[in-house]
C-alpha cells in the first residue's frame, strides 16, 4: 500500500499579485465566547495572517466578548495562541501592531443590560479608531447560548445595517437534531436576513481540506483512477492532538457525535465521494455533496461503536496538564455522552462502491 506525507503549513498570502486582493472595509469584528480553545487556536492565528499579508483594512477592531473577566489577561492569552498554535514567530515585528487591535468585554450572555453596554463600547471603539458602522458577530459559544445572543444583538439594533453592513457567523454544531436546527434557523432569521448569515463549518478552513477537490479533479495522475474499478476502501481519520482542555461542560453535552461527526467528517466524506460538479461555484458544491449524504443508506447500530476521551497520556510538562483537565476527565468518566466515536459510511454513486 502507498503512503503519502502533507506537510501542512499557513498559506503565503504575501505574494498575491496586485488586483487580486480582497480587502474588506473597516469594522469591528466581534466573537461571542472568544475565551475558548477556537478563537486562541484558531481564528486569531488566521486573522493574523491576513494581518502579515496586508489583507485587512488599516482601520479594525477585535472585540472579544465572554463570561469572565479577562481584561488585559485576554490579549496577552491571543498573543502566546499566536505562536503556539499559528505557526508565528514570537519575534515577528507585526505582532504588537496586531494585538494593539484586540480589547475583551465581559458580558453575561443572558443578560439583556449587557447587550446595552456593548453596543456602546462598540460605537466607541468605532469612534476612537476612525471606523465605520461595519460589524459582523461570531458565534463560537456553546449552541445553547445562540438564540439568546441573536435575540439580543436585534433587541439593541446591533443585527440591522443602517448605513453599514451587519453579519452574523453561527459556528457548529447548529442545533442537536433536526427540529432544533429548524428553530434556530426560524430565530435566527427573525433578527437577521437569510443574506447576512453565514453557517460555518470552520474545519473547512483547512488547507489539506481545500485540496482536496483539486486533488481529486485537477490533478492527471489521481483523477482518472479515482474510481471504484481501482479503489478497494477508503479510510477518514479525525486524529486529535488535544485533549478535553477546558471543554468539559460543552462535550458533557454536545459530545464528538454532534461536535465532530455531523460536520467535520461528513464533510470529508462528502469531498471524497462526491461526482464532479458542473463548477466550483458554492451551490454546485453543495448540489453533489447533497447526493452522496441521500446515497448513504441506514447504519445499523451495531456498526457504531461509542467511546469516550481517558485520561490523557504522555503529556509531560506541557501547559494541558492542569487540575481543571483532570477534573473534566473525571466529568466525562461519569457521562454517557460519546465523545470518541467510530463509525462506517457507504456512499454508493457510479464511481464508488460500498465497502463490505
Amino acid at each position: 500500500m502507498a503512503t503519502m506525507q502533507m506537510s501542512v503549513r499557513p498559506e503565503d498570502l504575501s505574494q498575491l499579485s496586485k488586483g487580486a486582493e480582497r480587502i474588506p472595509d473597516p469594522g469591528v469584528l466581534v466573537i461571542f465566547g472568544a475565551s475558548g480553545d477556537l478563537t486562541k487556536r484558531k481564528l486569531l492565528p488566521a486573522l493574523f495572517h491576513l494581518y502579515q499579508a496586508n489583507l485587512l483594512p488599516k482601520q479594525f477592531a477585535i472585540v472579544g466578548v465572554a463570561r469572565r473577566p479577562l481584561g488585559d489577561e485576554f490579549a496577552d492569552d491571543m498573543r502566546s495562541g499566536l505562536v503556539e498554535s499559528g505557526g508565528v514567530d514570537a519575534s515577528d515585528p507585526k505582532i504588537d501592531s496586531f494585538v494593539s487591535h484586540i480589547s475583551y468585554f465581559p458580558l453575561n450572555f443572558d443578560d439583556p443590560t449587557h447587550y446595552a453596554k456593548l453596543k456602546t463600547e462598540l460605537d466607541r471603539i468605532a469612534t476612537e479608531k476612525g471606523i465605520g458602522p461595519d460589524r459582523l458577530f461570531y458565534l463560537a459559544t456553546a449552541p445553547e447560548f445562540f438564540a439568546g445572543i441573536v435575540e439580543n444583538l436585534g433587541a439593541q439594533g446591533m443585527a440591522q445595517p443602517g448605513k453599514g453592513r451587519v453579519a452574523v457567523v453561527i459556528e457548529k454544531p447548529f442545533g442537536h437534531d433536526l427540529n432544533s436546527a429548524r428553530q434556530l434557523n426560524h430565530q435566527v432569521n427573525a433578527v437577521f436576513q437569510e443574506r447576512q448569515v453565514f453557517r460555518i463549518d470552520h474545519y473547512l478552513g483547512k488547507e489539506t481540506v481545500q485540496n482536496l477537490l483539486v486533488f481529486r479533479f485537477a490533478n492527471g495522475i489521481f483523477e482518472p483512477i479515482w474510481k471504484r474499478n481501482y479503489i478497494d476502501h477508503v479510510q477518514i481519520t479525525v486524529a486529535e492532538t488535544l485533549g478535553v482542555e477546558g471543554r468539559g461542560p460543552f462535550y458533557e453535552k454536545a459530545g464528538a457525535l454532534r461536535d465532530v461527526v455531523q460536520n467535520h467528517m461528513m464533510e470529508l466524506l462528502a469531498l471524497v465521494a462526491l461526482e464532479p460538479p458542473s463548477s466550483f461555484e458554492a451551490e454546485a458544491v453543495r448540489r453533489e455533496k447533497l447526493k452522496v449524504w441521500q446515497a448513504i443508506p441506514s447504519i445499523p447500530i451495531l456498526n457504531a461503536v461509542r467511546g469516550q476521551y481517558g485520561p490523557p497520556q504522555g503529556r509531560g510538562d506541557r501547559k494541558h496538564d492542569r487540575q481543571q483537565d483532570r477534573e473534566h476527565d473525571q466529568e466525562l468518566h461519569r457521562s454517557p455522552t460519546p465523545s470518541a466515536p467510530t463509525r462506517r459510511y457507504l456512499a454508493c454513486s457510479p464511481t464508488a462502491r460500498p465497502a463490505p
